[in-house]
This record gives C-alpha cells, structure tokens and sequence, in this order.
C-alpha cells in the first residue's frame, strides 16, 4: 500500500511540467522602501543615522551596496555597521524586509 502511493505521488509531482513547486524569486514589497524605512525596520539605536546617511547617500540602492569604510567615514559606530551591513544583505536576497508598520511595545 505504501508503494503504490509513493509511485502515485510520483507520477503525480511529475505529470505538470514546467511548473515548479518552489519559487527563489522573493516576494514584491507592499510598502516603498527607503532609508529611513529600512533603518528603523532595523532598530536596535540605528534609525539615529537616519539623517546622516540620508544626507550623504540619497539613495537607498547605494545604501545596499555601501561599504564598511564608508560608513566608518560618516561616524557610524562599528555594531550599528555590522547591524547595517547585515540587514543590508539580506535585504538584497530577499530573506528580510522591514515591517509596513512598526511594531509598539
């Protein structure tokens, strides 16, 4: 009994092709995502950057792509550029998006 319905499965996973169960492309955002979005999705003391990073970069894809020494030139302390540079790549792979709305404690 277990066979045939692993064979049916089988067949069954296999007969629709081109279609895909998993997809890698990650989910459209809901919300416009800038600076001041995505440093205070991050939280932890880095949304007081906000205006530094916005005046000096202006664009939030430079954002995700910035550098450690450039972030150590604009004074932003070593774990809030860890924490910036963290987020910042999962952000480009599609593992972590800032929350539409802030979470209230």
């Amino acid at each position: 009994m277990a066979l045939r319905q692993m064979l049916f499965n089988t067949r069954s996973m296999f007969s629709t092709p081109g279609l895909a169960r998993f997809s890698t492309k990650s989910n459209p955002y809901l919300v416009k995502v800038g600076i001041p979005e995505f440093l205070n999705g991050i939280g932890n003391g880095v949304e007081s950057h906000v205006t530094k990073l916005e005046s000096e970069i202006r664009d939030f894809q430079k954002l995700l792509v910035i550098r450690t020494l450039r972030l150590k030139k604009l004074g932003v302390p070593c774990k809030h550029r860890k924490l910036i540079l963290k987020h910042t790549h999962k952000y480009r792979l599609g593992l972590w998006r800032p929350r539409a709305q802030p979470v209230k404690p």
